[in-house]
């Protein structure tokens, strides 16, 4: 990957790799998850623990395979008598039907191994079978050129009874190409001991590796494609689908609308019947039935949009509750804030949040109106149906019904700017003069 981050901390929509396995094993409803970590097993170990605290880690100090790997989470294990599934923090494709096909399949196999049918096989492990039984998995290093020729591959994506993995794991050597230990050889010694192993076989594309920036690139494409894909067939109406980007975790509503250039970051929900308009951009948002955001908008975490709000061009909020029917149309920053229903923010209000310190919170009550370039310093409130005058700085609470006036006082001159112009021009013809 050339970088300093551990490869299953690189991001495919907006999550690491490590989280998208994860989340997949979610539906098995594991009684116990355990991550092994070698590399940079400090960083691995916090963002599983952001996953799921009660995950535990296991932490591989040699990194001398596959099988080694496991056995490192026998300690955590011990006692637990039902199955272990191996998963791979760098393949983030592994659908839970899947998963679900390996744990039936374990009902009549001691072993299960996920297989695929690669289209150009190149360096993968093959699986050798008779009929539907799988009888061994051959590294490409250790392959024949006829085992070579077959094109059932190997995902490494396993599953046995916790026990009899670690049991087979014991049982393997490093006599091989690599001099590793493989956790593929447990086939092989299961069989010799009489157990039986299957193969549940899925989409090649299921199994895709990240070890490259250029794979990287490849695999976001790839769960662009497949979000999209979902989101259009649940009845959500994209304008330009290859132009709108997803969060692993976006959720939008059928009959919703999504126009082109769009970008969902995490944790942002969209229900039914909202519009997003283009070129918005949202994050850790929750948008309601209804509601219109954009064009060229930005919800930041903590926005709240409730049922027919409008949310408009170069609109940014953050932190803030929106109730039903507001409308914060044009050049607005509403951060930290409650704005009241049917409340009207006009073109070119600030919250004047932040103090270089603290946050503090604005609140505006219900069918307020709060004129273009309000300034709103908090904490500060306005109350129901009361209004700003445009170009007030408003420092103190406004009382409901009431009109606020923040201005300083206009002073005209008369005559002062034909003067100015004058003397400024001729200023400017006597450098020109000078240059020339």
């Amino acid at each position: 990957m050339q970088s300093d981050l551990p490869k299953v901390l690189h991001k495919i929509a907006h999550a690491p790799m490590l989280w998208h396995a994860l989340r997949a094993g979610l539906v098995l409803e594991p009684e116990k998850t355990v991550v092994v970590a070698g590399h940079g097993a400090d960083l691995v170990q916090a963002s599983a623990h952001e996953f799921d605290p009660e995950i535990q880690i296991a932490l591989q100090t040699e990194q001398l395979g596959t099988a080694h790997a496991v056995a490192q989470a026998r300690p955590a294990l011990d006692g637990f008598e039902g199955d272990a599934i191996v998963l791979y923090g760098d393949t983030p494709f592994i659908r839970e039907e899947t998963l679900a096909a390996i744990t039936q399949a374990r009902v009549s196999n001691d072993v299960v191994v996920l297989g695929f049918d690669a289209i150009d096989p190149g360096r993968y492990g093959r699986l050798i079978t008779d009929g539907d039984e799988l009888m061994r998995i051959v590294e490409f290093k250790d392959a024949s050129p006829l085992e070579r020729s077959l094109r059932l591959c190997n995902s490494g994506v396993i599953s046995a009874k916790a026990e009899v993995l670690f049991d087979l794991i014991d049982a393997v050597g490093n006599n091989n190409a690599s001099g590793e230990y493989y956790l593929t050889d447990i086939v092989a010694i299961a069989k010799s001991r009489g157990l039986t192993a299957g193969v549940v076989r899925c989409p090649e594309a299921e199994t895709l590796g990240v070890n490259s920036r250029s794979e990287l690139a490849s695999a976001e494409a790839g769960f662009q494609t497949l979000a999209r894909a979902e989101l259009l067939d649940n009845g959500v109406t994209m304008h330009a689908p290859d132009t709108t980007f997803l969060a692993w975790d976006t959720v939008i509503g059928r009959d919703a609308e999504v126009e082109p250039y769009v970008i969902f970051g995490p944790g942002v929900t969209v229900e039914s019947e909202a519009r997003i308009r283009a070129f918005s951009h949202l994050e850790g948002a929750h948008v309601s039935r209804g509601a219109t955001v954009g064009p060229y908008a930005r919800l930041r975490p903590g926005a709240e949009l409730a049922e027919d709000t409008h949310v408009g061009n170069f609109v940014e909020i953050k932190n803030a509750q929106v109730h039903q029917g507001a409308k914060v149309n044009h050049l607005t920053y509403i951060g930290d804030a409650e704005i009241g229903e049917r409340t009207n923010i006009g073109a070119g209000t600030i919250t004047c949040n932040y103090d270089g310190v603290f946050k503090h919170k604005t609140t505006i009550g219900r069918d307020a109106f709060i004129g273009s370039s309000t300034m709103l310093v908090a904490p500060v409130s306005v109350g129901n149906e009361a209004m700003t005058a445009s170009g007030s700085v408003v420092t103190e609470n406004v009382p409901d019904g009431a009109l606020a006036i923040g201005r300083a006082k206009q002073v005209s001159k008369p005559g002062l700017a034909t003067k100015l112009f004058a003397m400024l021009r001729a200023k400017k013809a006597k450098q020109q003069a000078q240059k020339d």
